[in-house]
Order: structure tokens, then sequence, then C-alpha cells
């Protein structure tokens, strides 16, 4: 928002022709920054308490980087996602701290601070991995604390049993898995927390790119399963994150 309409609505508070609270509600509602090529929403982590989250894929370097340093000036934190090595490379040329996940392509400027609660994420095989790890990544630093689990799949059920009881412990499972997809129903009928089922792109001709495990989790049996899109570690782990905070 620009120094003159911030200024106008200051006084019109002092005039008492609005509320502070109507005020309140315009800032949290109105406040971006226009970049030419973009409109950066700096007021999201007043309303939604986190920043706006970059997405990288198919954007430039010189876009992403404008963007970032529009964001980070006003929140001292910042997610992206789907980052190239040479986009890493660049930004950590700009930031002091920055902390770059290769497996996922996650990259987070700032500072994360010790998470509160406890979100477990686990893949059912290696392959599962990056998507699993943005999942991760984005439920820590949207403040919460995270435990990671990873190649724990049905075909050798004993490697989940083995972890039940401190599954049990979370507050929130995500659940990554391509070719069946059936980890999270597993999972769900042996916990009392929800569990966040994600699909992947991992998997054999009818696996259809992730349409099979999409398929099979959407028709779950066990009670307590939500499922985002397929590879939506992003949205899963962030989702995680916001119900974890339920608990403080």
């Amino acid at each position: 928002m620009e120094d003159k309409r911030l200024l106008d609505l200051l006084e019109k508070i002092k005039q008492n022709s609005i509320t502070p609270q109507t005020a309140l509600t315009y800032i949290k509602n109105m406040i971006s920054t226009n970049l030419g090529f973009a409109e950066v929403d700096i007021s999201r982590d007043t309303r939604k308490g986190f920043p706006e989250v970059v997405y990288c894929k198919n954007k430039s370097d010189e876009d992403i980087l404008a963007i970032s340093k529009e964001l980070y000036k006003h929140n001292k934190k910042l997610l992206l996602t789907k980052v190239t090595e040479a986009t890493a490379t660049l930004l950590q040329a700009h930031f002091k701290v920055v902390q770059y996940y290769k497996n996922s392509g996650s990259l987070v400027i700032g500072k994360i601070n010790k998470g509160c609660g406890k979100v477990t994420v686990v893949s059912a095989g290696t392959s599962d991995i990056p998507v699993a790890e943005e999942a991760a990544v984005t439920a820590r630093v949207v403040g919460a604390h995270v435990e990671t689990y990873w190649d724990i799949g049905v075909a050798g059920i004993h490697r989940l049993l083995s972890k039940i009881e401190t599954l049990r412990t979370s507050r929130v499972i995500v659940a990554v898995a391509g070719m069946d997809g059936a980890l999270p129903s597993v999972i769900a009928g042996l916990v009392s927390c929800p569990v966040i089922a994600v699909p992947t792109s991992v998997g054999y001709g009818a696996h259809l790119n992730g349409i099979a495990p999409l398929l099979t989790m959407l028709n779950s049996c066990a009670p307590g399963v939500t499922v985002v899109n397929i590879d939506n570690g992003f949205g899963a782990g962030y989702t995680a994150a916001l119900i974890n905070q339920i608990g403080e």
C-alpha cells in the first residue's frame, strides 16, 4: 500500500469516519506491491499467518529474485517451491540465510524457528521422497515440529508396523505414496489423528501418472483421510501445519 493511501486511512480514523476495526480489515485485504509483472501479496502473513509462497516453475530467475526481495523485505521469512539448482545458487548469493532442499526443489530464505506440536511425514517408497520432502519442509517452515520416515510402504508392512507407536503420537500425518496408493488407508486404520494423503506420479503402466493412487485414496474406507492433488506435497504440508496449530 502506498504511503498516501495509508495516511488517508489514518486520517479517516482520526476523524471518526471509519472505525479502527474497519481500517484493520481494509489493511489486511488490500496491501500489495505491483512489480509490473507481478502483484506481490505482502500482507498475506497478516491474513493467513504465513507469507505468500513463491512457485518458481516457469518463472525467470530475474522475476524470482525480484519477488523474493520484495516479500523478504516485509516478512523476513520466505518459502519457494520448485526451485532449480541454478536458481538456488542465485538466491544464495543475494540472501544471508538460505536453506535449499535439492530433492524437492524447496528453498527457505530466513531462519526456521523451532516448531510446535508434531506433524509426521512418511513416504511409501524412496521414489516418493521428493514430494514427501516438500511436505516436510513446508510444514516445518509454517511452524510445525516435523518428524519423517521414508520407505515404509505396505509392500514390506513390517516397516510400517515398527513405527506405529510413534506415529500415534502425531497430531497430523502426511502419507505420501504412488503405485497402488494404499499406505494412507492402512495408517488411518491404526491411528486416531487426521491423515493427509498425497498421491504421487510414481508407478508402472496402469498407475496412469498418479491417477490410480489418487482414486485409491479418494475411495479410502478408513475414516479420517483427506486427499490432496497428485504430487502436491506443498498443499499437504501447509494444511498439516494449520491443523497442527489448532492444538496450541
